[in-house]
């Protein structure tokens, strides 16, 4: 594998990004900051990729937060603690599906990563966590993910008390899609991905962007919003294209318009 801190493969119509500081636990550096947000930039403006995967370096931690043995040394801490909110803007606004594939322990700033994925998919066996309390820290800006994911008041015991859920505790929670089994964890993921690959583009594109904004709407807010752009939508070619096949029992083509 590349000796950049992340790694960006084009494997079909999946972009694969692989945190890849496995020596650093897979930790958050500003220099792993950028190469994200630029892999992620190039992935959205590939066309032949419909569908992106995330995922980490070795089996043991897929991301455990933040380098403090780096982050401590920037005259303005919170600079980069801006730049890691832009990530997580920029991962939540992305026209394209983002599948997580959790091999190992998502902890701290780990956990903003995986929760900015649309899907997560995580191996049984690890841990997941926001033990930023233990070392004189709090998890501001994943709070603002975790809370719009998991029960509140179980969010709220995990952050003040630093403890570490399992896999299927965090299932329960809302945190992750599915806690599988490591021999299952790959299968689950290929099968998610090449499903979502196989979609119209254009209305998941349409649809996740019009859900995100719709979120923090009002209900009837929210109703016109999705409603307006449904119609979008359905003036696709591809709309038109996927009734046409559905009409004429054919496999459709989509063209991303």
């Amino acid at each position: 594998m590349s000796d950049q801190e992340l790694v960006y493969e084009k494997k079909g119509s999946v972009g694969w990004l692989t945190i890849n500081r496995e020596a650093r636990r897979n930790a958050i550096s500003l220099d792993m900051i950028e190469l994200l947000s630029k892999s992620l930039d190039d992935a959205e403006k590939d066309e032949n990729i419909r569908v992106i995967c995330l995922t980490a370096a070795g089996d043991k931690v897929f991301c455990s937060g933040a380098d403090l043995a780096t982050s401590f040394e920037s005259a303005d801490y919170v600079a980069g603690a801006r730049k890691y909110a832009a990530l997580l803007k920029q991962m939540a606004a992305l026209g394209k599906p983002i599948v997580a594939r959790v091999n190992g322990h998502c902890l701290a700033g780990g956990m903003g990563l995986m929760l900015s994925c649309d899907i997560v998919y995580a191996r049984e066996g690890i841990k997941i966590g926001t033990p930023e309390v233990n070392v004189g820290l709090f998890p501001m800006m994943i709070g603002a993910l975790i809370f719009r994911n998991a029960v509140r008041k179980k969010a709220l015991e995990m952050i003040y008390t630093a403890r570490t859920l399992s896999a299927g505790e965090a299932e329960e929670m809302g945190l992750i899609t599915r806690a599988l089994p490591a021999d299952k964890l790959d299968d689950v993921v290929d099968e998610a991905l090449n499903s979502i690959a196989g979609k119209a583009p254009v209305a998941v594109k349409l649809g996740k962007q019009a859900l995100a904004r719709a979120q923090d709407m009002s209900l009837d807010e929210g109703l016109d919003h999705l409603c307006e752009q449904l119609g979008k939508v359905v003036a696709t070619e591809d709309a038109r294209e996927g009734l046409s096949a559905f009409l004429q029992k054919r496999t459709p083509v989509w063209k991303g318009r």
